[in-house]
């Protein structure tokens, strides 16, 4: 137990804190805001800023030069005599109903034919099918007695006898093996096959791919040749931003690095450093897929320690330690060139703690136990549908969060605590007007039933979301941001793949606690601002935005982050 001289020690050093926070005419932090947010609820991967460009169909699979479907059996005399057909016997269809087949063979019942004629229904059969994708099948005129009136008509349903795989390299064939087989299933249709291959040349790992179709030596069936150029896996992407709260220094320099095909079979491994003046972190993820579906499970790992270096509470030595485990999963269940429907399931557990004087004291804090720890853990259903097209993208984010009592989660008398419900929803949109000239749209709500813990909490302000403020500029429960970005070509520099983009943007944040007298004074902040834009292919990306607050925040202005200056470099040498 502590001497009771060092608790007046302490509370002597905070008043001294705020005298000289009143003394320079800085708003007073509370609690929260002095110790850096380390982890928040994950957010929406960042929408293309251009709709994907897929090649043309016929680069990727070429039309059949000749039709694989069976020639008849039946001899073909054109001089036989009129047959009256009473009936039409179709069989061997397992695409079409007897009603559909029907309307191709009824208006043809009680009326002399000739051989061609029959010829001719079996050709539209065939034609059916093709006109519907199925390619490699079709029908024919097997042998036969028609003086009874009844014609039969057998159908032939195409299917794949073998997918040969040609170009890869460290990628397993299997990998595109199993995205083609569940397209290519009996009878083959075209349209499902180009669509799996249309998949697979937006899939990351596969920089171009291609296919043929040709006669099997087995009847029925087709061969299916598949050429891959694989991408590169590897990237190690280097940042240097003023994207951090100030109090554990604004400017924050990350190295990551990248293996999106670890072992070969499209597994992705991520370790990512980042440090300012007054923190560190590391984390640590992996993702492996575990069905031809692009269904993945992934486990990450992240911890960071930081010290609050922003006068006048540096003098008072204030630590905070994070970590945060998560393992996901997350299944497509609808998914073409055009949308994706997504569905997830994340366990997560963060620990936190913060203490002053290097150690010697717990922070004090509503939400921590004695030690000045806090821990949450959660559950969180997330769904997460997109739609593109040529023009546009559109992508929505719905997460559920429900706060568990387990491993050793913290638990309060009255909230904030680790059990809690909230839900948080986020839209993106982007449209392509010209080329490189974009529009951007994007809203973040959140709701909950109850206070938070600060680490659950919404936060606004900063280089991603409300620019003009500081970095978690508000704080709360509860919150809503709307945000519009227009860019406009300025200067396109073909020589090294450059281009120079000038950016207007709108960003507007209100937030607000269950109860009231705890909200953020001022609740509501809003900006306008210009930037600049400059990108060297993949390989350099340069930004930076001026913003302009439209609302009054009472605070010091030492960073450039607090003037409303922003800046990221963002260079990928691999």
């Amino acid at each position: 137990m502590l001497d009771t001289g060092i608790y007046i020690t302490i509370l002597v050093i905070a008043l001294n804190v705020y005298l000289q926070a009143i003394a320079t005419q800085a708003a007073p932090l509370k609690p929260k805001s002095v110790i850096p947010k380390d982890f928040s609820p994950q957010v929406t991967p960042k929408v293309p800023t251009e709709p994907t460009k897929l090649p043309h169909p016929d680069r990727l699979l070429p039309p059949l030069k000749t039709p694989t479907s069976p020639s008849p059996s039946f001899p073909l005399n054109n001089n036989l005599e009129l047959i009256i057909v009473k009936k039409f016997e179709v069989t061997g269809s397992s695409v079409f109903s007897d009603r559909e087949l029907d309307a191709i063979t009824t208006p043809y019942l009680d009326q002399p034919l000739s051989i061609v004629e029959l010829l001719q229904i079996r050709t539209k059969i065939t034609e059916l099918y093709i006109d519907r994708g199925y390619i490699t099948s079709g029908a024919y005129l097997p042998e036969q007695d028609l003086q009874k009136g009844i014609v039969k008509i057998q159908i032939v349903e195409g299917g794949l006898a073998e997918i040969k795989i040609n170009g890869l390299t460290r990628l397993n064939e299997d990998y595109i093996k199993s995205r083609l087989v569940i397209a290519t299933g009996k009878p083959l249709n075209r349209n499902r096959l180009l669509e799996a291959l249309q998949l697979l040349q937006v899939n990351p790992l596969i920089e171009n791919i291609s296919a043929n179709l040709s006669p099997s030596l087995q009847s029925g069936f087709n061969d299916l040749e598949v050429k891959v150029t694989e991408a590169p896996t590897f990237s190690l992407p280097i940042t240097l931003d003023n994207s951090r709260t100030p109090s554990v220094g604004s400017e924050r320099r990350q190295i990551q690095l990248n293996e999106s095909n670890l072992t070969g079979i499209g597994d992705r491994l991520s370790l990512s450093y980042s440090n300012t003046n007054g923190s560190n972190a590391f984390d640590v993820s992996y993702t492996i897929p575990f069905n031809p579906y692009n269904g993945i499970i992934g486990m990450s790992f992240g911890t960071s320690v930081s010290n609050v270096i922003e006068p006048p509470f540096n003098i008072l030595d204030i630590t905070s330690n994070s970590r945060n485990y998560e393992l996901t999963l997350r299944q497509p269940i609808l998914q073409n060139t055009a949308q994706d429907l997504a569905l997830g399931l994340s366990l997560s557990h963060r620990q936190s703690s913060a203490s002053l004087l290097n150690g010697l004291i717990p922070f004090p804090s509503i939400e921590t136990d004695t030690d000045g720890q806090t821990r949450v853990t959660a559950l969180r259903f997330f769904q997460e549908y997109v739609q593109r097209s040529a023009e546009e993208v559109f992508a929505v984010r719905s997460q559920i969060n429900l706060g568990l009592k387990a491993l050793g989660s913290t638990i309060n008398l009255t909230a904030p605590d680790s059990q809690f419900v909230s839900w948080r929803g986020q839209m993106q949109y982007v449209r392509l007007f010209a080329p490189e000239t974009l529009l951007l749209l994007r809203t973040d709500l959140q709701l909950s039933d109850r206070p938070l813990l600060s680490q659950e909490q919404i936060s606004f302000g900063g280089q991603d979301n409300l620019r003009g403020y500081r970095q978690d500029a508000l704080l709360s429960d509860n919150g809503l941001l709307l945000s519009m970005e227009m860019r406009i070509p300025l200067l396109r520099l073909p020589e090294i793949i450059g281009l120079l983009q000038i950016i207007a943007f709108y960003d507007f944040g209100t937030v607000w606690n269950h109860q009231a007298e705890t909200n953020p004074d001022p609740s509501t902040l809003a900006s306008v601002g210009v930037g600049l834009r400059f990108q060297v292919s993949d390989r350099l990306t340069i930004r930076i935005d001026l913003g302009i607050p439209l609302s009054r925040i009472f605070a010091e202005k030492k960073t450039l982050q607090e003037n409303g200056i922003y800046f990221s470099i963002l260079t990928n040498p691999f």
